[in-house]
């Protein structure tokens, strides 16, 4: 790779990727096929509605990218709207997603498609969701469905989003459906849904088309100089780097993915009694509003991580953001991040891109429209993030 002093003021090689991330209850809204519709009627979530309008509104919004410098897109293809019912697909969700990535393709986007994104069809969430005996079957018969039904129109693959983040709120804090805090759960279901994306990646790359990883990463400090946080990191590590990197390295799926995704939001530091805390203590803008610090250096912790976890390997920064209402945070914030990977790039590491989260204002899955990530508003208005981000991309 082309040293980062050989590409111009922004210090990024040439071909460096720049896009968005999204994903489809997130701006299309929830849908009565699926299980997040049921837990917005139970209270347990603010109402999603139609989104941000993405639905009908695609092909523009793919246009407003492209003209912001962005070449890729990721998009997620929701189960729940594809197959409503147990063996039942519905042809026109499957027509109208085909329409969004073929208009995406037409703006010029490089369409990243992922499989689950949180939200899962009802009927699989009542069988029991990944717990069930019959998740794994019921899935791979869905990753293959997809493949072969728009695989013509996906330039990449990105099977789940964020695992761990999923297994932990869904049965360890009980924060997402079906709203569980068992221990024994989490971990099962940890394992199943890592296992349900390394082996989705095994059919997908039968399509010709590449594929990544969408881990969330967090790196992880002792909250204090005791043995006990000192073991409490290590026993969230195991579980947060151990599980999908273990995978990884596995001789079935050491060749699953072409690069290894992940997003960054915070760095943790962990006590005795293995609570996530936000760190730094003194972080100089303050805990925002989901109860972390998005601190750059820590991105570039991550990052020297992964270069010495799997070296040779391809990397991919996913996801990247800062949610808050205070639009000058997140403008003084992701460049000190861009900071982070252009230093990983000059350290040799073979980074291919940033997608950041997210383009348009979308629905946040516990605090709804009251804490936004977009760089552009939902009446499609560039804030002042998305002018720095085209800053870097200009170079």
């Amino acid at each position: 790779m082309a040293p980062p002093s050989a590409s111009g003021p922004s210090g990024f090689p040439p071909g460096f990727r720049w896009g968005t991330a999204s994903s489809a209850t997130q701006s299309q809204g929830a849908t009565p096929a699926d299980n997040w519709w049921s837990w917005e009627e139970a209270g347990k979530a603010p109402r999603s509605g139609a989104g941000n309008g993405f639905d009908t509104v695609y092909a523009s919004d793919f246009r407003l990218l492209a003209d912001w410098g962005f070449g890729e897109y990721r998009m997620s293809l929701d189960w729940a709207r594809i197959e409503p019912r147990a063996g039942h697909r519905d042809q026109g969700a499957v027509e109208h997603y085909r329409e969004i990535l073929r208009a995406g393709r037409r703006a010029g986007m490089t369409m990243w498609a992922c499989l689950l994104h949180t939200a899962l069809p009802a009927w699989f969430a009542a069988e029991g969701g990944f717990l069930a005996p019959t998740a794994a079957a019921a899935w791979a018969r869905h990753v293959d469905f997809v493949a072969e039904t728009f695989g013509d129109l996906v330039d990449g693959w990105m099977p789940v989003s964020n695992p761990a983040g999923y297994a932990e709120k869904a049965y360890l804090r009980g924060t997402f459906p079906p709203g569980h805090t068992s221990q024994e759960e989490f971990l099962t279901v940890l394992q199943a849904v890592h296992e349900a994306e390394f082996e989705a990646a095994l059919r997908l790359r039968q399509t010709g088309k590449p594929t990544s990883t969408n881990e969330a990463l967090v790196s992880l400090h002792p909250a204090d100089a005791s043995a006990d946080a000192a073991a409490a990191t290590a026993l969230v590590d195991a579980v947060l780097w151990g599980t999908w990197l273990n995978m990884a390295r596995s001789p079935r799926y050491e060749d699953a993915f072409d690069q290894y995704g992940f997003s960054y939001y915070f760095t943790a530091a962990v006590n005795a009694a293995a609570d996530l805390l936000p760190y730094p203590a003194g972080h100089p803008v303050g805990v925002g509003p989901q109860g972390y610090a998005s601190w750059a250096p820590g991105l570039g912790e991550v990052l020297a991580r992964l270069h010495a976890e799997l070296p040779g390997r391809t990397f991919l920064v996913s996801e990247i953001g800062l949610g808050g209402k205070d639009d000058t945070e997140r403008a003084a914030y992701l460049p000190d991040a861009l900071e982070q990977v252009r230093e990983a790039l000059a350290a040799g590491m073979d980074i291919a891109g940033v997608h950041f989260w997210t383009g348009v204002e979308n629905y946040e899955w516990l605090e709804g429209y009251t804490v936004p990530f977009g760089l552009f508003d939902r009446d499609r208005a560039p804030r002042q993030s998305a002018h720095v981000v085209r800053s870097f991309i200009r170079g």
